[in-house]
């Protein structure tokens, strides 16, 4: 059915495996999430991922000892992803069969790049017929805003049906800067510095009635905003497909 890759992301801290997997997914990814090798091991047996992220530094059992296991009965690509690990630990984790590793706290559109750089080196797990290189180019630029999609290289907001939806250049900056934080809390200054709006009129009031116009057009019900949330005392937190909590 779903022919894009699917990736598994292994990672004790929720916040953490949760930012990655809703980028990711944001992107056409099929994602599963593992709290550690215990749950990624009842996974596989179920189905058997393209790629796994994989954060070394883990309580119950680190990461070296789970690539150990975890190439010994399948051989999946696998992307280390190090905080506090010592030089010697990626060493290690490459020589037992990592293809990569990514610093923590990592920059989401950089794990992305690697990880389709990994994919690209061990070639399809599945059999699934290649994806022309233009679909696929045009798959990148568009991102999920709950009911819309929005397309980065056209700078366009359409529908599932394919209508756009008019965006003003200031709307369009704001979505942009979301699209490349999800999951993070930003602050009306760190969006107006990031979507580069410092302009005469560009206060936080400002700030507050564009995503209010924004909501209006991407929101499943903008009385309730799910997708671009208010966090008081903090600024707004973009959720691609809607906060279910």
């Amino acid at each position: 059915m779903n022919q894009n890759p699917h990736i598994f992301i292994v990672d004790d801290e929720a916040p953490a495996r949760e930012m990655v997997g809703d980028y990711l997914k944001m992107h056409g990814f099929g994602v599963t999430l593992c709290d550690g090798g215990k749950s990624l091991r009842k996974e596989i047996e179920s189905s058997t991922p393209d790629l796994v992220v994989l954060d070394l530094n883990m309580p119950e059992e680190d990461g070296l000892s789970i690539i150990r296991d975890l190439k010994s009965k399948i051989n999946v690509p696998v992307i280390m992803l190090t905080a506090t690990a010592s030089p010697i630990d990626r060493v290690v984790g490459l020589e037992l069969g990592a293809d990569d590793y990514v610093a923590k706290p990592c920059e989401l559109r950089e794990l992305m790049a690697r990880i389709r750089s990994v994919l690209r080196r061990s070639g399809p797990a599945k059999s699934a017929a290649p994806e022309p290189a233009s679909a696929k180019a045009e798959k990148e630029q568009l991102v999920r805003f709950g009911t819309k999609w929005l397309d980065l290289e056209a700078q366009a907001l359409r529908d599932d049906e394919g209508n756009e939806h008019p965006l003003t250049a200031s709307e369009f900056g704001l979505l942009k800067v979301f699209a490349a934080n999800p999951k993070r809390v930003l602050s009306r200054e760190r969006l107006l510095e990031l979507a580069n709006a410092r302009d005469a009129e560009a206060f936080d009031r400002a700030v507050d009635l564009r995503i209010m116009r924004i909501r209006r057009k991407i929101e499943f019900d903008p009385t309730k905003p799910s997708v671009i949330r208010t966090i008081r005392g903090g600024g707004y937190l973009f959720s691609p497909t809607g906060d279910k909590a």
